[in-house]
Protein backbone atom coordinates (compact mmCIF):
# COMPACT_ATOMS: atom_id res chain seq x y z
CA UNK A 1 0.00 0.00 0.00
CA UNK A 2 1.82 3.30 1.51
CA UNK A 3 5.16 3.37 1.73
CA UNK A 4 6.29 6.40 2.42
CA UNK A 5 4.63 10.35 2.73
CA UNK A 6 6.23 13.03 2.09
CA UNK A 7 5.14 16.81 3.00
CA UNK A 8 6.18 19.93 -0.04
CA UNK A 9 5.52 23.56 0.90
CA UNK A 10 5.25 25.58 -1.89
CA UNK A 11 9.14 26.50 -2.30
CA UNK A 12 9.45 22.71 -3.49
CA UNK A 13 11.27 21.69 0.07
CA UNK A 14 10.27 18.51 1.83
CA UNK A 15 9.63 19.83 5.64
CA UNK A 16 8.31 15.99 6.82
CA UNK A 17 8.77 12.63 5.48
CA UNK A 18 7.24 9.57 7.56
CA UNK A 19 8.02 5.74 6.66
CA UNK A 20 6.05 2.37 6.99
CA UNK A 21 7.10 -0.23 4.91
CA UNK A 22 10.53 1.20 3.89
CA UNK A 23 12.64 4.39 3.63
CA UNK A 24 12.24 5.40 0.30
CA UNK A 25 14.62 8.12 -0.06
CA UNK A 26 13.42 12.10 -0.56
CA UNK A 27 14.73 12.48 -4.05
CA UNK A 28 11.67 10.75 -5.38
CA UNK A 29 9.52 14.29 -4.78
CA UNK A 30 12.16 15.00 -7.88
CA UNK A 31 9.23 13.28 -10.54
CA UNK A 32 6.43 15.61 -8.70
CA UNK A 33 8.44 18.79 -8.60
CA UNK A 34 9.08 18.47 -12.46
CA UNK A 35 5.53 17.94 -13.34
CA UNK A 36 4.95 20.82 -11.03
CA UNK A 37 7.76 22.97 -13.05
CA UNK A 38 6.39 22.36 -16.16
CA UNK A 39 2.64 22.39 -15.53
CA UNK A 40 1.73 24.23 -12.29
CA UNK A 41 -2.25 24.77 -12.38
CA UNK A 42 -2.87 20.98 -13.60
CA UNK A 43 -0.87 18.60 -11.84
CA UNK A 44 -1.31 14.62 -12.17
CA UNK A 45 -2.57 13.07 -9.39
CA UNK A 46 -0.90 10.28 -10.23
CA UNK A 47 2.60 9.91 -11.44
CA UNK A 48 4.34 6.92 -12.46
CA UNK A 49 8.21 6.79 -11.68
CA UNK A 50 10.10 3.75 -12.98
CA UNK A 51 9.86 1.89 -9.64
CA UNK A 52 7.45 3.87 -7.78
CA UNK A 53 4.08 5.42 -7.97
CA UNK A 54 3.63 9.37 -6.81
CA UNK A 55 0.07 9.96 -5.99
CA UNK A 56 -0.78 13.56 -4.50
CA UNK A 57 -2.76 15.96 -3.58
CA UNK A 58 -2.49 20.31 -3.27
CA UNK A 59 -4.67 21.87 -0.02
CA UNK A 60 -4.03 25.26 1.75
CA UNK A 61 -0.04 25.58 0.02
CA UNK A 62 1.13 22.03 0.54
CA UNK A 63 1.32 19.08 -1.30
CA UNK A 64 0.67 15.71 0.60
CA UNK A 65 2.59 13.05 -1.50
CA UNK A 66 2.59 9.03 -0.82
CA UNK A 67 4.92 7.13 -2.49
CA UNK A 68 3.44 3.29 -3.38
CA UNK A 69 6.05 0.66 -4.86
CA UNK A 70 2.79 -1.52 -6.78
CA UNK A 71 0.06 -0.54 -8.21
CA UNK A 72 -2.99 0.72 -5.94
CA UNK A 73 -6.24 2.36 -6.17
CA UNK A 74 -5.75 6.10 -6.39
CA UNK A 75 -8.56 6.77 -5.52
CA UNK A 76 -8.26 5.01 -2.01
CA UNK A 77 -5.04 6.68 -1.62
CA UNK A 78 -6.46 10.38 -2.90
CA UNK A 79 -9.35 10.47 -0.17
CA UNK A 80 -6.85 9.07 2.39
CA UNK A 81 -4.42 12.07 2.02
CA UNK A 82 -7.61 13.96 2.32
CA UNK A 83 -8.28 12.92 5.57
CA UNK A 84 -5.46 13.11 6.75
CA UNK A 85 -5.50 16.87 6.20
CA UNK A 86 -9.01 16.90 7.43
CA UNK A 87 -7.72 15.37 10.65
CA UNK A 88 -5.00 18.07 11.06
CA UNK A 89 -7.54 20.49 11.00
CA UNK A 90 -9.52 18.96 13.21
CA UNK A 91 -6.48 19.11 15.95
CA UNK A 92 -4.58 21.69 14.98
CA UNK A 93 -7.54 23.91 13.30
CA UNK A 94 -5.07 24.72 10.34
CA UNK A 95 -2.76 22.56 8.15
CA UNK A 96 -0.47 25.05 6.73
CA UNK A 97 3.73 25.03 7.00
CA UNK A 98 4.29 26.36 10.02
CA UNK A 99 1.40 24.85 12.35
CA UNK A 100 2.48 21.04 11.10
CA UNK A 101 5.84 22.23 12.28
CA UNK A 102 4.39 23.57 15.76
CA UNK A 103 3.34 20.25 15.98
CA UNK A 104 5.59 17.77 14.78
CA UNK A 105 5.20 15.45 17.59
CA UNK A 106 1.20 15.16 17.53
CA UNK A 107 1.57 14.60 13.77
CA UNK A 108 3.59 11.61 13.45
CA UNK A 109 1.63 10.55 16.62
CA UNK A 110 -1.34 11.06 13.77
CA UNK A 111 0.24 9.10 11.01
CA UNK A 112 1.63 6.35 13.46
CA UNK A 113 -1.71 5.59 14.41
CA UNK A 114 -4.17 6.37 10.93
CA UNK A 115 -1.79 3.66 8.81
CA UNK A 116 -0.21 0.42 9.81
CA UNK A 117 2.44 -0.90 8.02
CA UNK A 118 1.21 1.06 5.04
CA UNK A 119 -2.71 0.10 4.77
CA UNK A 120 -5.41 2.95 6.76
CA UNK A 121 -6.17 1.85 10.70
CA UNK A 122 -7.95 4.44 12.76
CA UNK A 123 -9.13 7.22 10.42
CA UNK A 124 -12.19 8.49 12.47
CA UNK A 125 -11.84 11.80 14.90
CA UNK A 126 -13.34 10.59 17.53
CA UNK A 127 -11.92 7.92 17.34
CA UNK A 128 -8.57 9.12 17.28
CA UNK A 129 -8.99 11.63 20.07
CA UNK A 130 -8.92 8.61 22.39
CA UNK A 131 -6.01 7.29 20.96
CA UNK A 132 -4.28 10.78 21.18
CA UNK A 133 -5.42 13.40 22.68
CA UNK A 134 -5.59 17.13 21.08
CA UNK A 135 -2.65 19.29 22.08
CA UNK A 136 -3.15 22.36 24.62
CA UNK A 137 -0.53 23.89 26.64
CA UNK A 138 -1.23 22.37 29.95
CA UNK A 139 -0.64 18.91 28.77
CA UNK A 140 2.56 19.78 26.58
CA UNK A 141 4.01 21.32 29.79
CA UNK A 142 2.55 18.26 31.93
CA UNK A 143 4.63 16.12 29.01
CA UNK A 144 7.30 18.09 28.95
CA UNK A 145 7.67 17.13 33.08
CA UNK A 146 6.57 13.80 33.20
CA UNK A 147 7.90 12.78 30.04
CA UNK A 148 4.76 11.02 28.85
CA UNK A 149 3.18 11.57 25.66
CA UNK A 150 -0.48 12.11 24.23
CA UNK A 151 -0.99 8.76 23.34
CA UNK A 152 -3.14 7.19 25.21
CA UNK A 153 -2.26 3.52 27.13
CA UNK A 154 -5.75 1.96 26.08
CA UNK A 155 -7.31 1.51 23.12
CA UNK A 156 -10.60 3.15 22.20
CA UNK A 157 -13.72 1.13 22.87
CA UNK A 158 -14.89 1.53 19.16
CA UNK A 159 -11.68 -0.55 18.12
CA UNK A 160 -13.07 -3.55 20.12
CA UNK A 161 -16.42 -3.69 18.43
CA UNK A 162 -17.94 -4.23 15.01
CA UNK A 163 -18.60 -0.44 14.23
CA UNK A 164 -14.84 0.98 14.59
CA UNK A 165 -15.75 4.41 13.55
CA UNK A 166 -18.08 4.37 16.86
CA UNK A 167 -16.89 4.57 20.48
CA UNK A 168 -19.28 2.60 22.54
CA UNK A 169 -20.20 3.98 25.82
CA UNK A 170 -21.03 7.26 24.92
CA UNK A 171 -23.77 9.06 26.99
CA UNK A 172 -25.40 12.91 26.73
CA UNK A 173 -27.53 14.73 28.93
CA UNK A 174 -28.88 16.20 25.48
CA UNK A 175 -29.11 13.69 22.86
CA UNK A 176 -28.97 15.89 19.84
CA UNK A 177 -28.59 15.77 15.86
CA UNK A 178 -27.91 18.11 13.60
CA UNK A 179 -27.50 18.05 9.13
CA UNK A 180 -25.91 20.95 7.58
CA UNK A 181 -26.98 20.67 3.58
CA UNK A 182 -24.21 23.22 1.79
CA UNK A 183 -24.61 23.54 -1.73
CA UNK A 184 -21.13 25.03 -3.97
CA UNK A 185 -22.55 26.53 -6.71
CA UNK A 186 -19.81 26.41 -9.65
CA UNK A 187 -20.80 28.50 -12.88
CA UNK A 188 -19.30 30.26 -15.96
CA UNK A 189 -21.48 33.10 -17.48
CA UNK A 190 -20.96 34.65 -20.74
CA UNK A 191 -21.18 38.74 -21.68
CA UNK A 192 -24.90 38.03 -22.40
CA UNK A 193 -25.42 36.36 -18.76
CA UNK A 194 -26.31 33.21 -20.40
CA UNK A 195 -24.93 29.89 -18.34
CA UNK A 196 -22.24 28.47 -20.08
CA UNK A 197 -21.71 25.94 -17.48
CA UNK A 198 -22.92 25.24 -14.33
CA UNK A 199 -23.20 22.14 -11.55
CA UNK A 200 -23.45 22.50 -8.03
CA UNK A 201 -21.15 20.64 -5.65
CA UNK A 202 -22.84 19.05 -2.21
CA UNK A 203 -22.15 18.00 1.19
CA UNK A 204 -24.20 17.36 4.52
CA UNK A 205 -21.82 17.68 7.51
CA UNK A 206 -23.11 16.31 10.78
CA UNK A 207 -22.74 16.71 14.47
CA UNK A 208 -24.03 14.02 15.99
CA UNK A 209 -24.55 13.85 20.10
CA UNK A 210 -26.59 10.74 20.99
CA UNK A 211 -26.12 8.47 23.58
CA UNK A 212 -26.22 4.20 23.37
CA UNK A 213 -25.62 3.13 20.11
CA UNK A 214 -28.66 4.87 17.49
CA UNK A 215 -29.43 3.20 14.19
CA UNK A 216 -30.56 6.41 11.94
CA UNK A 217 -32.41 6.81 8.91
CA UNK A 218 -32.32 10.14 6.95
CA UNK A 219 -34.73 9.87 3.61
CA UNK A 220 -34.69 12.93 0.98
CA UNK A 221 -37.65 14.43 -0.12
CA UNK A 222 -36.23 14.14 -3.88
CA UNK A 223 -33.39 12.05 -3.80
CA UNK A 224 -33.11 11.82 -7.70
CA UNK A 225 -31.38 14.85 -8.28
CA UNK A 226 -28.44 13.50 -7.35
CA UNK A 227 -25.90 12.58 -10.43
CA UNK A 228 -23.38 11.11 -8.51
CA UNK A 229 -22.77 10.27 -4.81
CA UNK A 230 -20.08 9.27 -2.06
CA UNK A 231 -20.50 8.08 1.61
CA UNK A 232 -19.20 7.99 5.13
CA UNK A 233 -18.41 4.01 5.69
CA UNK A 234 -21.29 4.14 8.35
CA UNK A 235 -23.53 4.31 5.45
CA UNK A 236 -25.69 1.04 4.37
CA UNK A 237 -24.67 1.47 0.40
CA UNK A 238 -26.92 -1.89 -0.90
CA UNK A 239 -29.84 0.05 1.19
CA UNK A 240 -29.38 3.40 -0.57
CA UNK A 241 -29.34 1.56 -3.58
CA UNK A 242 -32.48 -0.28 -3.30
CA UNK A 243 -34.63 2.58 -1.15
CA UNK A 244 -32.61 5.80 -1.90
CA UNK A 245 -32.17 6.64 1.77
CA UNK A 246 -29.52 6.78 4.41
CA UNK A 247 -29.47 4.12 7.00
CA UNK A 248 -26.19 4.41 9.09
CA UNK A 249 -24.80 3.83 12.86
CA UNK A 250 -23.22 7.37 13.63
CA UNK A 251 -20.07 7.96 14.57
CA UNK A 252 -19.53 10.39 17.61
CA UNK A 253 -18.99 13.58 17.03
CA UNK A 254 -18.48 15.66 13.59
CA UNK A 255 -18.09 13.91 10.16
CA UNK A 256 -18.96 14.36 6.38
CA UNK A 257 -22.19 12.04 5.68
CA UNK A 258 -21.78 12.39 2.34
CA UNK A 259 -20.59 14.38 -0.86
CA UNK A 260 -22.97 14.61 -4.14
CA UNK A 261 -22.95 15.83 -7.91
CA UNK A 262 -25.40 18.00 -9.79
CA UNK A 263 -24.90 18.72 -13.35
CA UNK A 264 -28.35 18.95 -14.85
CA UNK A 265 -28.16 22.61 -15.79
CA UNK A 266 -32.02 22.15 -16.31
CA UNK A 267 -31.93 21.92 -12.42
CA UNK A 268 -29.01 24.33 -11.69
CA UNK A 269 -30.26 27.70 -10.76
CA UNK A 270 -28.16 30.90 -11.17
CA UNK A 271 -28.59 32.74 -7.28
CA UNK A 272 -27.58 36.01 -7.88
CA UNK A 273 -26.84 38.25 -11.45
CA UNK A 274 -23.87 40.78 -12.37
CA UNK A 275 -24.63 43.25 -15.00
CA UNK A 276 -22.01 44.86 -16.03
CA UNK A 277 -20.17 47.37 -18.73
CA UNK A 278 -17.42 48.01 -19.70
CA UNK A 279 -16.37 50.60 -22.27
CA UNK A 280 -13.27 52.75 -23.65
CA UNK A 281 -13.87 56.19 -23.54
CA UNK A 282 -10.65 57.59 -24.73
CA UNK A 283 -6.91 56.09 -26.09
CA UNK A 284 -6.35 55.68 -22.27
CA UNK A 285 -9.26 55.68 -20.37
CA UNK A 286 -12.61 54.19 -20.09
CA UNK A 287 -15.52 53.50 -17.99
CA UNK A 288 -16.72 50.59 -15.55
CA UNK A 289 -20.06 50.06 -14.14
CA UNK A 290 -21.06 46.82 -12.38
CA UNK A 291 -24.13 46.62 -10.36
CA UNK A 292 -25.12 42.95 -8.70
CA UNK A 293 -28.52 41.83 -7.85
CA UNK A 294 -30.74 38.48 -6.54
CA UNK A 295 -32.07 36.42 -9.31
CA UNK A 296 -33.89 33.05 -7.88
CA UNK A 297 -33.23 33.00 -3.89
CA UNK A 298 -36.84 31.95 -2.99
CA UNK A 299 -36.94 35.39 -1.33
CA UNK A 300 -33.68 34.64 1.06
CA UNK A 301 -31.04 37.59 1.73
CA UNK A 302 -27.96 36.91 -0.19
CA UNK A 303 -25.10 37.83 2.31
CA UNK A 304 -20.85 38.10 2.09
CA UNK A 305 -20.86 39.26 -1.16
CA UNK A 306 -17.73 39.44 -2.65
CA UNK A 307 -16.44 40.34 -6.43
CA UNK A 308 -12.94 40.27 -7.57
CA UNK A 309 -11.97 41.23 -11.06
CA UNK A 310 -9.76 40.28 -13.29
CA UNK A 311 -8.43 43.33 -14.68
CA UNK A 312 -6.05 42.79 -17.78
CA UNK A 313 -2.16 43.94 -17.31
CA UNK A 314 -2.83 47.24 -19.15
CA UNK A 315 -5.23 48.54 -16.16
CA UNK A 316 -3.00 50.87 -14.39
CA UNK A 317 -5.04 52.81 -12.30
CA UNK A 318 -9.12 52.64 -10.86
CA UNK A 319 -10.91 55.72 -9.63
CA UNK A 320 -14.30 54.70 -8.95
CA UNK A 321 -17.26 55.34 -6.60
CA UNK A 322 -19.58 52.82 -4.45
CA UNK A 323 -23.08 52.76 -3.12
CA UNK A 324 -22.44 49.95 -0.69
CA UNK A 325 -19.29 48.30 0.59
CA UNK A 326 -15.41 48.70 0.33
CA UNK A 327 -13.39 48.39 -2.49
CA UNK A 328 -9.31 48.22 -3.52
CA UNK A 329 -7.68 47.57 -6.76
CA UNK A 330 -4.18 46.32 -6.21
CA UNK A 331 -1.86 47.55 -9.24
CA UNK A 332 0.59 44.64 -8.77
CA UNK A 333 -1.69 41.64 -9.03
CA UNK A 334 -4.26 43.47 -11.59
CA UNK A 335 -7.27 42.52 -9.48
CA UNK A 336 -10.16 44.80 -8.16
CA UNK A 337 -11.22 44.13 -4.95
CA UNK A 338 -15.04 45.09 -3.78
CA UNK A 339 -16.55 43.96 -0.90
CA UNK A 340 -20.17 44.34 -1.21
CA UNK A 341 -21.52 42.50 2.15
CA UNK A 342 -25.37 41.82 1.75
CA UNK A 343 -27.55 42.53 -0.97
CA UNK A 344 -30.39 45.37 0.06
CA UNK A 345 -33.24 44.58 -2.99
CA UNK A 346 -34.41 48.24 -2.31
CA UNK A 347 -31.16 49.56 -3.24
CA UNK A 348 -28.71 47.34 -5.38
CA UNK A 349 -25.03 47.69 -4.94
CA UNK A 350 -23.29 49.37 -7.62
CA UNK A 351 -19.89 50.38 -8.25
CA UNK A 352 -18.69 52.72 -11.18
CA UNK A 353 -15.92 55.15 -12.73
CA UNK A 354 -12.75 55.56 -14.53
CA UNK A 355 -10.54 52.86 -15.93
CA UNK A 356 -7.27 54.35 -16.45
CA UNK A 357 -4.83 51.99 -19.56
CA UNK A 358 -1.01 52.28 -20.78
CA UNK A 359 -0.48 54.13 -23.50
CA UNK A 360 -0.40 52.29 -26.46
CA UNK A 361 -2.29 49.22 -24.95
CA UNK A 362 -4.68 47.31 -27.54
CA UNK A 363 -8.39 48.26 -26.07
CA UNK A 364 -9.64 45.49 -28.34
CA UNK A 365 -8.66 42.55 -26.19
CA UNK A 366 -9.85 43.97 -22.96
CA UNK A 367 -12.03 41.53 -21.43
CA UNK A 368 -12.18 41.30 -17.47
CA UNK A 369 -14.00 38.43 -15.43
CA UNK A 370 -15.62 38.74 -12.30
CA UNK A 371 -14.92 35.93 -9.80
CA UNK A 372 -18.36 36.18 -7.27
CA UNK A 373 -18.10 34.72 -3.76
CA UNK A 374 -21.93 34.53 -1.90
CA UNK A 375 -23.51 33.04 0.91
CA UNK A 376 -27.32 32.53 1.08
CA UNK A 377 -28.76 31.12 4.51
CA UNK A 378 -31.78 28.42 4.67
CA UNK A 379 -31.51 27.67 0.71
CA UNK A 380 -30.41 24.75 -1.22
CA UNK A 381 -30.08 26.23 -4.43
CA UNK A 382 -30.74 22.15 -5.84
CA UNK A 383 -34.07 22.58 -4.10
CA UNK A 384 -32.80 19.53 -2.08
CA UNK A 385 -34.88 18.80 1.23
CA UNK A 386 -34.39 16.39 3.89
CA UNK A 387 -38.28 14.52 4.58
CA UNK A 388 -37.16 13.04 7.72
CA UNK A 389 -34.99 11.18 10.40
CA UNK A 390 -35.76 7.66 12.27
CA UNK A 391 -33.96 6.38 14.68
CA UNK A 392 -34.23 2.96 15.70
CA UNK A 393 -32.21 0.67 19.19
CA UNK A 394 -32.43 3.66 21.22
CA UNK A 395 -35.81 4.45 23.29
CA UNK A 396 -35.37 8.43 23.71
CA UNK A 397 -36.75 11.23 21.61
CA UNK A 398 -33.61 12.93 20.18
CA UNK A 399 -33.19 16.56 18.98
CA UNK A 400 -33.05 17.01 15.00
CA UNK A 401 -32.51 20.23 13.47
CA UNK A 402 -31.14 20.52 9.71
CA UNK A 403 -29.54 23.54 8.35
CA UNK A 404 -29.02 24.93 4.35
CA UNK A 405 -26.71 26.62 2.94
CA UNK A 406 -25.62 27.64 -0.60
CA UNK A 407 -22.34 29.24 -1.14
CA UNK A 408 -20.24 30.51 -4.38
CA UNK A 409 -17.61 27.86 -5.66
CA UNK A 410 -15.85 28.41 -8.19
CA UNK A 411 -18.94 31.11 -9.69
CA UNK A 412 -17.22 33.11 -13.06
CA UNK A 413 -18.84 35.85 -14.87
CA UNK A 414 -17.30 37.26 -18.32
CA UNK A 415 -17.47 40.79 -19.52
Amino acid sequence: MIHSLFIINSSGDVFLEKHWRSVISRSICDYYLEAQRSNPNDIPPVIAAPHHYLISIQRGGISLIAVCMQEVPPLFVIEFLHRVVDTFQDYFSDCTESIIKENYVVVYELLDEMLDNGFPLATESNILKELIKPPNILRTIANTVTGKTNVSESLPTGQLSNIPWRRSGVKYSNNEAYFDVVEEVDAIIDKSGSTVVAEIQGYIDCCIKLSGMPDLTLSFMNSRLFDDVSFHPCVRFKRWEAEKVLSFVPPDGNFRLMSYHINSQSVVAIPIYVRHNFSVKSGEQGRLDITVGPKQTLGRMVEGVKLEVLMPKCILNCILQTNQGKYNFDPVSKILHWDVGRIDVSKLPNIKGIVSFASGANTNEINPSVNVHFVINQLAISGLKVNRLDMYGEKYKPFKGVKYITKAGRFQIRM
